[in-house]
């Protein structure tokens, strides 16, 4: 089989943060010689996928229903009538493209298609890029070939340790001085101050809502700054009402810009002196990457903690400070913001640990991986990732 003729499956998503790694893996196998007509995506209906898949240039079969609540619920029972109508319409997919690999992201869309990919005899490739798998890539996992896992120790079988892959955008921009001016024009920011980037995830997060808008207000009394508030699109229309109630208007050397939700998130993570953020896995990729100095704030209750473990690997590294969720007042973000930006030397210090750590090749080795199991010449030891070292073995 040669690449050109691979065809791939790419199933799940639900939130940016599974589906962006699947788009930078979508891309990496284009570079390595896959067909772009050649790679579908299978995600969900109500996923950010429907919207980010066809502008990355991809197809996409959207399934009906909606995920398992983590409680005893009556919409439970209409979730499994929607994971078999999801499955019943995977067969249908899978049996009309006869992929030579399914690839599992995580999140709901991604049991269906993965249990009928089992039913078709398509093998799978699991990618997991938190510290921590999801119930779906832990169901998933027990009948894949091999898991594309983050972190080293990740409790997955078969388990090849790749990093998490990140967009072609990411690895373009860059935090030297010119390069850092150039994000900054391209998000058109005119002040000249230091920049504070707040995102909580596509969805938004409360927390960091109402951490931002009373740090905006401390900023905004401390002096030239920009605060630059990624939301969520749920929260935008109460977040902009708040800000107003605060007085939150701009002024000559100060602005205070909040926005839904940031295409250009590489930019911002470049352009940024701190980031100020839930611990997602592709936050906490990207962050590593291009080398940005945050201070994390991981989702209090999300499954095994695994936002914490993700903050922790950077902490540990030294790139990053960790807040809990019911430390994380406007108060005590302004303290820790101050303290980083008072102290350039430290600061400058957590942006070369975050690369140090950070995983440039990450997409290329996923896709190496996914090739190798396409062309059936992968085997628990694996087989080196072309053009590079290859990947790491995991437990």
């Amino acid at each position: 089989m040669t690449t050109a003729r691979a065809k791939v499956v790419i199933t799940g998503g639900g939130t940016a943060g599974h589906v962006l790694p699947a788009i930078a893996l979508a891309r990496a196998l284009v570079a390595a010689g896959v067909a772009p007509a050649a790679i579908h995506f299978v995600g969900a209906r109500r996923g950010i996928e429907r919207r980010l898949v066809p502008e990355a240039g991809f197809s996409l079969t959207a399934l009906p229903g909606r995920g398992i609540v983590r409680r005893p619920s009556l919409r439970n029972l209409a979730a499994l009538a929607g994971i078999v109508a999801a499955f019943a319409a995977s067969l249908v997919q899978l049996g009309r493209r006869r992929p030579r690999v399914v690839v599992a992201v995580g999140g709901f869309g991604a049991v269906a298609c993965s249990l009928a990919a089992v039913v078709w005899r398509v093998p799978v490739v699991v990618v997991n890029v938190d510290s921590v798998p999801g119930a779906a890539n832990r169901m998933i996992g027990r009948f894949a070939t091999a898991c594309a896992v983050a972190f080293p120790g990740t409790a997955l079988p078969r388990a090849v340790v790749t990093g998490a892959p990140v967009r072609p955008e990411v690895l373009a921009v860059d935090r030297t001085a010119p390069g850092r001016a150039r994000s900054r024009a391209a998000l058109g920011i005119a002040v000249e101050g230091p920049l504070v980037g707040v995102v909580g995830g596509s969805l938004g997060a409360r927390r960091l809502n109402d951490a931002a808008i009373g740090l905006a207000g401390l900023m905004r009394a401390r002096g030239d700054a920009v605060v630059y508030h990624v939301c969520g699109r749920r929260s935008l229309a109460e977040v902009t009402a708040a800000a107003a109630a605060a007085g939150l208007t701009d002024r000559p050397g100060f602005e205070y810009r909040i926005v839904a939700y940031e295409d250009r998130l590489a930019e911002l993570f470049a352009a940024a002196d701190i980031v100020v953020g839930r611990a997602g896995a592709s936050t906490v990729a990207e962050l590593a990457v291009i080398g940005t100095p945050s201070i994390l704030v991981p989702l209090p209750g999300a499954p095994s903690d695994h936002q914490a473990k993700n903050a922790a690997w950077l902490c540990e590294a030294g790139a990053a400070v960790l807040l809990a969720d019911d430390e994380a007042t406007a108060e005590r973000v302004f303290q820790e913001v101050t303290a980083l930006l008072d102290d350039p030397a430290r600061l400058g210090a957590m942006g070369e640990a975050a690369r140090r750590v950070g995983r440039r090749d990450a997409a290329r080795a996923v896709a190496s991986l996914v090739v190798e199991v396409a062309a059936g010449r992968w085997t628990k030891k694996g087989a080196p990732a072309r053009g590079g070292a290859g990947p790491e073995e995991g437990q």
